[in-house]
């Protein structure tokens, strides 16, 4: 940061190279550019908080409508054998003197 000398020169500069009519206007408008940037600084600070609640109530809404816990209920009864599987009831493939191919 400049100290106490330095800024003296950097002000020097500044007047010989804009004149003592531009510094001011210069001024201004970097005043202005200021307060136009920190508004809008502010204002995407709300539009994030408004988000952020509106988002919140949705999930609050959401809580209730989820599916309810299962309820404990007594456990089927167990067969005690597995039931036989019964096998396909394809026919057996079929052996030919044919060869496999295309038929003209």
């Amino acid at each position: 940061m400049p100290g106490g000398y330095e800024w003296l020169i950097i002000i020097a500069v500044l007047l010989l190279l804009f004149g003592a009519k531009k510094l001011p206007e210069m001024a201004r408008s970097v005043g202005q550019s200021a307060r136009v940037f920190k508004g809008e600084m502010k204002g995407l600070k709300d539009d994030d908080a408004r988000t952020r609640q509106a988002e919140e109530p949705k999930s609050a809404q959401e809580l209730p409508a989820a599916a309810p816990a299962p309820q404990q209920t007594a456990p089927a009864p167990q067969q005690s054998a597995p039931a036989p599987q019964q096998a396909s009831q394809q026919p057996p493939a079929q052996a030919t003197d044919r060869p496999a191919g295309p038929t003209a």
